[in-house]
């Protein structure tokens, strides 16, 4: 085999460390952005809070970057010429208006908006809720070991989804003890006992079932509802309520208060008791405008503009150093791990200030766009926006604008909402004006809400609807676009 030499050219990009880490920040979220802050401020200890209060009202944050913006900040390799040409000058100016101060303020973010601390919640969570019920059953150790696991398997909607011999081998490899599925099941009916009712069941026809149960004593409607559920639960899934009436020899109106009576039944009995063994998620809005007197103004949510600062202790080690005459090989290590970390630090707040002015730059590329819903709320005034337009008016890359949309909150006088709601494809109309699908799926949306439920429309009868408005439209995109918005198949959104 003949071995050969060639040239060849080859364009990269790479990115820097410093852009790598601004990308990383630009998707995290204002409610996890303390987080990511704490992370770094634990990591490099050049890095620190300014605790400072600003008596000052400046119009402008105090970043005080040094004048040259573009600077590239090298790692080294310890070699003897670096050792020998450390200039520290940069790092011990004196004054707060120097570039050695490197800060970044709040001063122009409302403190009153929403403040820093999160919401918490302090009632008995639901598994609590159901352990200390567990503790009014005289119970052995064995069983109180087993009652614990099927509690434990039970998910946030408050089923049991795991079968009984699964959970009797949880029990044999995990406690190491050994349980028949009759000790187990034993225990799961007494479980189901508790409240809230309908808890522990497989399945949504045993939890109807449990519930209706505890309601024997209101009346014959309870039993006919058993009835319904034991022997037609298919049917009434499918709401084919005429099979139920005939099979049960019911009249209209006893039909309608038997199906009416099941309906009110709770189908996710764990969904509504406190915490469901998960936190808690709060929306934090990243953005707020508000509309003054028809001009909109926009502002960032205060936390996303932290008091950094470098640290003055690491500043007053270069400084001793800068100072000192003898500067053997040891104190020339030990200033270059310095200078490192005020440089991580540097990058840091850099980096969180570029986020600012990014997220600042996409949102209102966003709300010019979008002006006159943000002015009156109504979603038929969405127009069509995909990423490429915002990046366009931004002049930043389309991977940006995508990071920044899809986890981001704006808060308005007409609700919050996520980033991406604003983005959508666009449709023609019979007149050829270019419309958003947002504005096609609000009009369906408003055309099944005024249905007659005992009539509901077809997705036939909707695309008529639709392309009598004048939007040309496919029944299969009809369907498409109920499905996205959770809307089921008229059949089952029919009401007796």
């Amino acid at each position: 085999m003949a071995l050969s030499q060639s040239l060849q050219q080859k364009l990269l990009q790479k990115l820097s460390p410093q852009q790598i880490q601004l990308m990383k920040l630009l998707q995290v979220p204002t409610a996890s952005l303390e987080i990511r802050i704490k992370e770094e401020l634990e990591e490099n200890p050049a890095l620190e809070l300014d605790e400072d209060k600003h008596e000052d009202g400046a119009d402008e944050l105090k970043d005080e970057f040094s004048e040259n913006g573009e600077e590239e900040y090298e790692d080294k390799d310890g070699s003897e010429d670096e050792y020998d040409n450390i200039d520290v000058s940069e790092y011990v100016s004196e004054g707060d208006d120097e570039p050695g101060d490197y800060k970044l303020r709040d001063d122009n973010y409302p403190e009153e908006d929403e403040g820093r601390q999160l919401p918490f919640k302090t009632e008995t969570s639901f598994y609590e809720s159901l352990i200390n019920q567990l503790g009014l059953l005289n119970l052995d150790d064995k069983q109180q070991t087993i009652a614990e696991q099927i509690i434990g398997s039970i998910d946030e909607d408050g089923y049991l989804r795991r079968e009984t011999p699964a959970i009797a081998d949880d029990l044999a490899f995990r406690q190491n003890i050994s349980a028949t599925n009759e000790e187990v099941e034993a225990l799961i009916n007494r479980i189901q006992q508790f409240d809230p009712p309908g808890v522990a069941a497989r399945n949504l026809q045993e939890c109807l079932l449990i519930q209706l149960e505890r309601q024997k004593d209101e009346g014959q409607q309870v039993d006919t509802a058993i009835k319904a559920i034991t022997k037609y639960f298919d049917e009434f899934t499918k709401k084919h309520y005429e099979k139920i009436q005939r099979g049960l020899n019911l009249d209209d109106d006893q039909l309608k208060e038997v199906m009416q009576h099941i309906i009110r039944l709770n189908p996710k009995p764990g969904g509504n008791v406190g915490e469901i063994n998960k936190a808690e998620t709060y929306v934090v809005p990243d953005f707020f405008i508000m509309n003054n007197a028809g001009k909109l103004e926009l502002t960032l949510n205060s936390r996303n503009a932290p008091e950094l600062r470098i640290s003055e202790g690491y500043r007053d080690m270069l400084k001793e150093y800068d100072r000192g005459a003898k500067k053997d090989k040891r104190q020339k290590e030990a200033v270059l791990f310095i200078k490192q970390k005020i440089d991580a630090a540097k990058w840091f707040i850099d980096a969180i200030k570029q986020r600012q002015h990014t997220l600042l730059s996409t949102m209102n590329a966003i709300m010019e766009h979008q002006y006159h819903f943000f002015v009156t709320g109504d979603e038929t005034e969405l127009r069509p926006m995909i990423l490429k337009d915002i990046a366009e008016k931004t002049n930043l890359d389309i991977s940006t604008v995508s990071r920044v949309a899809n986890s981001k909150f704006v808060q308005t006088e007409y609700g919050t909402y996520r980033l991406k709601f604003f983005f959508s494809e666009s449709l023609s109309t019979d007149s050829g004006e270019e419309v958003s699908t947002r504005e096609v799926k609000k009009i369906l949306s408003n055309l099944i809400e005024g249905e007659d439920k005992k009539r509901p429309l077809s997705d036939e009868r909707l695309t008529e609807l639709l392309q009598e408005k004048g939007y040309n439209i496919a029944r299969r995109t009809v369907a498409k676009y109920r499905e996205q918005l959770n809307i089921p198949v008229a059949r089952l959104r029919k009401e007796l």
